[in-house]
């Protein structure tokens, strides 16, 4: 476990694990109205919170499950990365895959945010990539 300081705006929720194993904590939207999604539409919806992660982790930012199979809601740029010196608001880009409208009240959990080790990597030019199977086959090429 991690700790990770929270700044949280006037009438913003404290990002909550609903059960014992989750993996990820439901953030919850901080709307001044209502916000209603069009199938198609796609909005940046506030969170009122902001945090400070550890040098050498992430938060990931996902979708939440109920709402993709329910009502086609997903987050695009899945899964958000927030740095660790990242400190402004958490904003959640939300679109309506679905055949309905989709209403965002304030307070909605609209999204689950997962933390996880990250590693910088030290690219070294080279003029050769040691061969595998795949090689350089493209997308599809291990079929389905």
């Amino acid at each position: 476990m991690i700790e990770v300081k929270i700044h949280m705006a006037a009438g913003a929720r404290i990002p909550e694990y609903q059960s014992g194993g989750a993996s990820g904590a439901d953030i919850c939207a901080l709307l001044d109205e209502a916000v209603t999604l069009k199938p198609g539409d796609t909005a940046l919806i506030p969170t009122g919170i902001s945090i400070e992660i550890p040098e050498g982790y992430e938060a990931q930012i996902r979708p939440r499950s109920g709402l993709a199979v329910n009502h086609g809601i997903t987050l695009l740029n899945t899964p958000g990365t927030i740095d660790s010196d990242y400190r402004g608001e958490i904003k959640v880009i939300v679109t309506n895959l679905g055949k309905k409208d989709f209403t965002i009240t304030s307070g909605m959990r609209i999204a689950q945010m997962v933390f996880s080790r990250s590693y910088r990597g030290r690219f070294i030019v080279t003029d050769e990539l040691a061969e595998t199977k795949r090689n350089n086959g493209g997308f599809g090429h291990t079929g389905t």
